[in-house]
């Protein structure tokens, strides 16, 4: 029976010895890496600023934008005009028929007053809403790396916990084999406790498998090659959101480059509608000529006043102004329409963030030192008996599960104010608001819930 024993135990621990070596063999050089360095969120924000190819596009629009506004305002070109007037067809009569005469001028359209104002005005509402969409890119680009960071977190820790609970399940295996040894334990508690350590094993491979992919993405968001190396996350103190719902919602209206965006289309559609209705009014071309003539025929000079004259409003400016009027409808309503989804956004990320503090405290406080009270009690009671290895085995899961749900609702707390902070765009402002808050400010600091 012993030898029995004995040999399983060979067996497995040459089972668990080939898969490790596997694993360090087939790890890929970035995730080696990954295991000496670290990263910083900071750091990775401060060059995904500086570095994400979205970022720089959205900047480039901003900038085009802008660019336009001076285009939009500026007069027509001028017309230059060169020609000659031959009198006749048969023969060059410059100079001998007084009809007969080089000529040269020079034209400049006006339109309307005030047209080349409102023109400008839809331009410079349009280059301010690109800028808001800029700054809405910015936001959206580090709440992006924020989530994929906390990703990457949690996967280093969840390998973390995964391997302590390998040496909790290996302590089990070891008192089953004394048990089966002493001939007051069963063969299957053994085989028990060798299949969950290798179920743990598997959702190691898993884990590594996620952190790789999940190093890919985040260098990719920061602007890098999705190859290159990258550190262990350091996680950073627990973010500050001491506003209540109401002051969010309002904080969002107010500052989110999102509303801002619409709001200046708005504003744009507005001016768009004034610059219709004065396309009723004509534009006006001044325009200079000299001619040249030879001989003892004096030179002459001409100047002209045409006018744009807009007899077919009925299919033009009527139609131009209706346009304008169902576009600024458009844009009004989809103003309205992201108010109401940007409340909605916030009313969610709100909740879950209130929902992860209370469970963040349920767990450390509560759960995790009660399983852990069990977890070492129940290594006395089966090696005396008292229990069965599928009670321990039990004991040490839910330890293991409340551990992983502890470590899951740090991480959602976290994205979700990152999700909040991108939509809302006052990361800035929420920061100020707790150093002037002092003491009213919630302080969370993260550790190990044990």
């Amino acid at each position: 029976m012993i030898s029995s024993v004995k040999r399983t135990w060979n067996v497995a621990t040459l089972v668990l010895s080939c898969l490790l070596l596997l694993t360090c063999l087939t790890a890929p050089p970035g995730l080696l890496f990954a295991q000496e360095g670290t990263v910083s969120l900071d750091d990775l924000i401060a060059e995904g600023l500086r570095n994400s190819p979205e970022i720089q596009a959205a900047k480039s629009r901003a900038d085009a934008a802008g660019y336009r506004v001076p285009q939009a305002k500026s007069l027509p070109d001028p017309m230059a005009t060169l020609g000659y007037q031959n009198d006749g067809l048969s023969s060059l009569t410059l100079g001998q028929s007084i009809m007969s005469m080089g000529m040269s001028g020079v034209s400049q359209q006006f339109p309307f007053w005030g047209k080349r104002a409102l023109k400008g005005e839809v331009a410079a509402k349009d280059a301010e809403s690109e800028a808001a969409l800029s700054a809405a890119a910015r936001h959206r680009v580090v709440a992006q790396i924020k989530l994929a960071f906390y990703d990457l977190f949690l996967a280093y820790k969840t390998m973390d916990i995964l391997k302590d609970r390998t040496v909790l399940f290996s302590k089990i295996e070891d008192a089953a084999a004394s048990r089966y040894a002493s001939g007051t334990g069963m063969q299957q508690e053994v085989v028990m406790a060798q299949t969950e350590k290798y179920m743990i094993l598997e959702k190691e491979e898993m884990q590594r498998q996620r952190i790789q992919a999940l190093q890919g993405i985040l260098n990719a968001v920061v602007g890098r090659e999705v190859s290159a190396p990258l550190g262990r996350p350091i996680l950073p103190p627990a973010s500050p959101f001491p506003v209540t719902l109401d002051e969010a919602v309002n904080m969002a209206k107010e500052h989110s480059p999102d509303v801002k965006s619409k709001q200046k289309m708005v504003e744009g559609a507005e001016a768009k509608v004034k610059l219709a209705r004065k396309e009723y009014y004509p534009d006006v071309t001044v325009g200079g000529n000299y001619f040249y003539r030879t001989g003892n025929l004096g030179d002459m000079w001409s100047l002209t006043f045409s006018f744009s004259l807009p007899i077919f409003y009925k299919t033009k400016q009527e139609q131009a102004l209706a346009e304008a009027n169902a576009s600024l409808t458009q844009a009004r309503r989809e103003l309205k329409a992201t108010e109401l989804m940007l409340a909605s956004g916030v009313k969610e990320g709100h909740s879950m963030i209130l929902a992860a503090d209370r469970l963040i405290e349920l767990y450390k406080e509560g759960l995790i030192p009660k399983a852990n009270q069990d977890v070492q009690l129940s290594f006395s009671n089966y090696v005396t008996g008292r229990i069965d290895a599928l009670t321990a085995i039990t004991r040490i899961k839910n330890l293991l599960d409340y551990d992983l749900l502890y470590w899951n609702q740090v991480v959602e707390r976290e994205k979700a104010i990152a999700r909040l902070h991108a939509i809302m765009g006052t990361e800035e402002i929420v920061q100020s608001s707790r150093q002037t808050s002092g003491d009213d400010a919630k302080s969370v600091a993260w550790g190990e819930a044990r």
